[in-house]
């Protein structure tokens, strides 16, 4: 597996999906900590450009960090500026789901001259200030599916935080939540995810500067932020991210939860592709 030097020269790795002559696109895998694996080639998108795919700190094959702080994801993005050294490219195109858009944030906001482009799929709710969820609408027009209505029952009861195995069982048991539908196709994808807790504490383990919004302000290339309409989160998570940069721009998947590439993935293709290859 290939690896690179990350900022304080520890080896991390990553996977190349896809080949072509034109530079990557890294993508940042969610969870928060999850392996890269779900991502799959994002519906076929490598075939228009290549994919990189990094296994942060303490996730996959690389190694869990010396201070836990290293693994936060404030910290981390010296690793993705690392990254873009290695890469040899004056600017890095990022692409990141989920928790990882926070990653993604970070990089920009302290690196915003490194940035070509960033598509963010699926941003969570506060990942910034003003980014609430506001998705019940969504959950209650699926009231009645039993399905549903288990999952509901596992999230009013919380997480297990005390280990990864149970808390990973938490996470699968509320994961129709995340989807539009709950279909063979979803159940496939979701029964894979694990979840590593000593990884997810150290990535929330350094708070971000309170004036990181005002930082993205500053990143003057474009932005693209996919949201699903039947996202649990809601509608108000992916606007308030757009906005925080100039050329911040929001589409919308419809019949589509927290995975669009999984739920739609010619919908998603057609909102990407010209992003990533213009």
């Amino acid at each position: 597996m290939p690896t690179y030097a990350a900022a304080d020269g520890t080896p991390l790795a990553y996977d190349l999906v896809g080949a072509g002559g034109r530079s990557p696109l890294v993508v940042v895998a969610g969870g928060a900590c999850l392996p890269p694996g779900y991502l799959g080639d994002l519906a076929g998108l490598s075939g228009v450009r290549p994919l990189l795919l990094p296994h942060l700190r303490g996730v996959g094959e690389s190694p869990r960090p010396a201070e836990p702080e290293a693994g936060s994801y404030w910290r981390q993005a010296e690793d993705v500026e690392a990254l873009r050294a290695h890469l040899g490219v004056e600017r890095l195109a990022l692409a990141a789901h989920s928790a990882g858009t926070r990653l993604a944030l970070a990089w920009a906001a302290r690196f915003p001259g490194s940035v070509e482009r960033l598509l963010l799929v699926t941003p969570p709710a506060g990942v910034v200030p003003g980014a609430v969820a506001d998705g019940d609408a969504v959950l209650d027009a699926r009231r009645g599916d039993p399905a549903v209505e288990a999952a509901l029952a596992a999230r009013e009861r919380g997480p297990d935080l005390t280990g990864s195995e149970s808390y990973t069982a938490y996470v699968q048991s509320v994961m129709p939540l995340s989807y539009a539908a709950w279909t063979a196709r979803e159940r496939a994808h979701a029964a894979p995810q694990r979840y590593d807790v000593e990884a997810i504490r150290a990535y929330f383990s350094v708070p971000p500067p309170e004036d990181l919004v005002g930082r993205c302000a500053g990143v003057s290339a474009p932005v693209l932020v996919v949201a699903g309409a039947q996202d649990p989160v809601g509608p108000t998570p992916p606007r308030v991210v757009a906005r925080l940069f100039p050329r911040g721009e929001v589409v919308t998947v419809d019949r589509c939860g927290h995975f669009p590439w999984v739920e739609q993935p010619d919908a998603f293709r057609r909102a990407v592709d010209p992003f990533v290859t213009g």
